[in-house]
């Protein structure tokens, strides 16, 4: 019998067995009322980075409480926004120079819309085509809705979702239909920006495209005067292998957006990055210009004194290098599946390892998902296949034993499926 009142995210409560009660959490884990010891492979939705509680950061916040709490974020400012904004410059792809705090991923690339609108209406040549990658997701919000895949996730607020121009994704050996595409649409002279996720695309399938793909992406959109937003929301923080994805293609992109990983994963924030062209644009003594958005908890103090920590972390610990080694022990541990018939296209992009399993009927409806998701709980693991797509994503503090767990249990899972008995 359901007993809370509590509405959960992604959550079809006719079919989902009752919620376990998290207690505490731990470098990799969670534990639940019973004590036990839970590895989250998938660090609470790609948020966690170093591990949950990473003591720098909750010392952070400990002492920011001390000072802070939400101020007005308009005609007042405070420190650890200010700093957090330096330190996000120093690191970012060169050219973004002007920062924009929100609260989460999706406000982060609303944001990133309306910049990108507002640039061109400032210069009084407006441009409103907007153009995404298939398969892609930027969010829940209608404006991220808009330009993510339509299917199941927002089948129901159709008439409530703007149109925007669809690129196919680059599968292997088609990427020119993907650039030839993108050529095409700028051509027109009416696209404002391209927005995509670099690298891999997250909620889609975790699939895949090479860095030379998203490099002539940006060149194309150079060549026509269109803006390239990169939405870091996911691949950010290290989990390509790089700070973020764009460095690997050698590009800077016009407006970046960044959440998850931006305070570690303990506190809720976003920024939307810009070029000063971008800034610019909105700089005027006409208060029309004036970039219209906020929210009541822009640039929260303590949230932002994660982040600054977040930031010493990197500065202070081998981050790098456990990314380096998570990104190795995943590719041995992927080893044992090459040529794997229970399989399809088992890739890795630096820190996040997935893999399809071979079923009748994939996509996210896969029946097979919730079946495997009871199969990793059992085992002590949380682990949220999408639909038939397998995937780790672990907090960078994750053993080798227990990534080990992870991978013994996703190939005991597959045996199973095949002799029907999961």
């Amino acid at each position: 019998m359901r007993t809370s009142a509590v509405w959960y995210p992604f959550t079809q409560h006719a079919l989902e067995p009752t919620m376990r009660h998290v207690v505490g959490t731990e470098g990799a884990h969670l534990i639940d009322e019973h004590g036990a010891r839970i590895l989250d492979a998938l660090s609470s939705w790609w948020v966690i980075t170093h591990g949950h509680r990473h003591p720098v950061i909750m010392e952070a916040i400990r002492k920011a409480t001390e000072t802070y709490d939400q101020i007005i974020f308009a005609e007042y400012t405070h420190a650890p926004a200010e700093e957090l904004a330096k330190g996000l410059i120093e690191i970012a792809p060169p050219g973004l120079a002007h920062v924009f705090y929100s609260d989460s991923g999706s406000t982060a690339v609303e944001v990133a819309l309306k910049m990108a609108l507002g640039y061109f209406h400032n210069l009084g040549r407006p441009r409103s085509r907007i153009c995404v990658m298939e398969h892609g997701y930027h969010g829940d919000t209608i404006g991220t809705m808009s330009v993510g895949e339509r299917g199941v996730f927002n089948a129901a607020y159709a008439p409530l979702l703007f149109s925007v121009d669809q690129l196919p994704f680059p599968e292997s050996g088609r990427e020119q239909q993907t650039l030839d595409a993108f050529e095409a649409l700028c051509a027109t002279g009416e696209v404002a920006s391209l927005l995509i996720e670099p690298l891999l695309l997250g909620a889609g399938g975790m699939k895949s495209y090479p860095a030379s793909v998203l490099a002539e992406l940006k060149r194309i959109a150079e060549r026509h005067g269109s803006l390239l937003i990169a939405d870091e929301v996911m691949t950010g923080w290290g989990r390509t292998g790089s700070l973020f994805a764009c460095e690997q293609a050698g590009i800077s992109p016009d407006i970046l957006c960044t959440s998850k990983g931006l305070t570690g994963g303990a506190l809720p924030l976003a920024v939307t990055l810009c070029t000063p062209e971008i800034f610019d644009a909105h700089l005027s003594t006409d208060r029309r210009k004036t970039f219209f958005h906020s929210s009541s908890y822009t640039a929260n103090p303590i949230a932002c004194a994660a982040a600054l920590a977040n930031l010493d972390v990197w500065k202070q610990e081998p981050v790098r290098e456990r990314i380096d080694s998570l990104t190795e022990r995943h590719r041995q541990h992927l080893s044992r599946f090459a040529g794997d018939p229970r399989f399809d296209d088992i890739r890795q992009v630096g820190t996040i390892a997935a893999l399809d399993l071979k079923v009748p009927t994939g996509g996210y409806l896969s029946e097979v998902g919730p079946r495997l998701r009871a199969f990793f709980r059992e085992r002590g693991l949380l682990i949220r296949p999408l639909g038939n797509v397998i995937y780790l994503m672990p907090p960078y503090c994750v053993t080798d034993a227990d990534l080990g767990r992870a991978y013994e249990a996703i190939d005991e899972a597959a045996s199973l499926f095949v002799a029907g008995r999961l």
